[in-house]
């Protein structure tokens, strides 16, 4: 799902679509215009084209998205709260990372602690095999 100007930004593009279509589509199905003094005959008619409103289609369209542009004006944050919302926002952040900083040191102190024991462990196997060692050669 895309984010809310996103979707404003799609949706004012679709209402500058709307206004183009609406212009093209009426210059398309209007009458042609007689002038005074222009004595041209027309040639063909428009091709008859099924009378529709075309007008009200398009006015619901253009209302209908220029309603979705206000509702969608409407959800976003206001400059005022924005502020305050990203504020308590950092705060709670803080605070997360400082609670996630002590069980990291928590683990990296646990972890030392770990491994210090290995290291004992494995000088204490060094000393076995090298005893075992000194004893094999001496027998």
């Amino acid at each position: 799902m895309a984010d809310r100007l996103t979707q404003l930004q799609d949706a004012v593009n679709q209402l500058a679509d709307h206004f183009c279509n609406s212009i093209g589509v009426l210059q398309q199905c209007s009458p042609p215009s007689k002038f005074e003094g222009f004595d041209k005959q027309p040639g063909k008619s428009p091709s008859e084209v099924p009378q529709e409103d075309y007008a009200l289609t398009f006015a619901k369209l253009i209302s209908r998205t220029a309603k979705d542009v206000d509702t969608l004006i409407d959800s976003l944050p206001s400059e005022e709260s924005s502020l305050k919302v990203q504020l308590e926002s950092l705060r709670r952040l803080e605070a997360e990372n400082q609670e996630e900083a002590r069980k990291l040191e928590e683990v990296v102190s646990h972890g030392q602690h770990l491994l210090d024991r290995v290291q004992e462990a494995l000088r204490d196997i060094a000393q076995c095999q090298l005893r075992c060692q000194a004893m094999e050669t001496d027998t």
